[in-house]
């Protein structure tokens, strides 16, 4: 019985420490993550991407705002390389999205974590947690000039 309630014990310790588990939010470099060599592969040179307010050609044709929502194992990662590889995540979902509805860049790409919509050129938000990072991204898919 002693044994038994021993491990209830350290089985309760151990989920109030993840109660107060890390969960920090941070801003980090929209163009660091862009230039990495997996980046540079996956996203290619098809899909055009504007953040915030950088300007842009004419649009064209407006095709719909979409978000993104990504998460990414943070285990034995440093908070810069989660973040950087769950944004990408998010930046393929994005790409993948502007080819399937036939648009050829995406503009006004803001950081929407926990649904707090946030506007940089030059930064992304990302959630890095003891376990799980995430990115949230929205954006307009649109034909360009």
């Amino acid at each position: 019985m002693k044994k038994h309630i021993a491990l209830l014990i350290v089985g309760l310790f151990s989920f109030s420490s993840l109660a107060n588990a890390k969960d920090d939010v941070s801003d980090y470099s929209i163009q660091d993550a862009l230039n990495t060599e997996q980046a540079k592969l996956k996203l290619g040179s098809d899909i055009e991407f504007y953040f915030g307010t950088q300007p842009h050609g004419k649009i064209v044709k407006e095709l719909g705002e979409f978000k993104t929502n990504k998460k990414t194992n943070a285990f034995n990662k440093t908070d810069l390389e989660s973040c950087q590889w769950v944004f990408l995540s998010a930046m393929i979902a994005l790409k993948d999205r502007a080819v399937k509805e036939g648009g050829n860049a995406v503009v006004d790409i803001k950081s929407n974590y926990k649904n707090n919509l946030t506007t940089s050129n030059a930064t992304f938000q990302c959630g890095a947690g003891t376990f799980v990072s995430g990115v949230a991204l929205t954006g307009k898919v649109v034909k360009l000039k």
